[in-house]
């Protein structure tokens, strides 16, 4: 009889730790959902944002088209994109061309003293903050999520239930990387 006792308890302190660990799983997941959500909505902003400075830099800058060309088709691709990887990719590409774009602009005085490219300029700047800002967020929860998949015990429970580990939103180009020089 004390070994029918001992085998209830030791089940059911298993099945009370597979349904722990599962709900801890599912509250993973949804976070990371969360933070991809939130990131996603930044992005938005900024792609919203996109149009109106190239309409503002076509006025000073008619001949540099393909910059302004490529900025469009990068900004396209970044919104188009279904999957994270897709994501991130089109994201680099975005943010180089929007890095041309403002080379650009270094070329125009009159570009750099106009009030609405200098207002949109500034929106892009505070909307790159937040978006940088959700991406450490995002990266972060993926961590706390990709940790528990890959731990044991907890990985046990992924693999049955077929948790995945989560890709983390990074720069992949080492041109990103490098260090901005900035002279006066």
């Amino acid at each position: 009889m004390p070994i029918v006792y001992g085998s209830v308890v030791v089940v059911a302190v298993i099945v009370v730790w597979v349904i722990a660990t599962y709900n801890g799983f599912i509250k993973g997941k949804n976070r990371v959902e969360e933070a991809f959500s939130t990131m996603d909505v930044m992005m938005k902003k900024r792609y919203d944002l996109i149009p109106n400075i190239v309409e503002a830099v076509k006025g000073y800058a008619k001949h540099e088209s393909q910059t302004l060309e490529a900025v469009v088709e990068a900004r396209n691709k970044a919104v188009g994109s279904k999957s994270l990887e897709e994501r991130v990719d089109a994201e680099i590409g975005f943010s180089e061309a929007i890095g041309r774009l403002f080379a650009l602009s270094e070329a125009y005085p009159n570009l750099k003293a106009d009030a609405q490219f200098l207002d949109l300029q500034s929106q892009l700047k505070n909307t790159e903050g937040e978006i940088a800002n959700s991406r450490k967020y995002y990266n972060a929860v993926v961590k706390l999520f990709n940790i528990k998949v890959e731990s044991i015990p907890s990985n046990i429970i992924a693999g049955i239930f077929g948790f995945k580990k989560r890709s983390l939103f990074e720069i992949n180009d080492e041109a990103e990387r490098e260090s901005v020089s900035v002279t006066f």
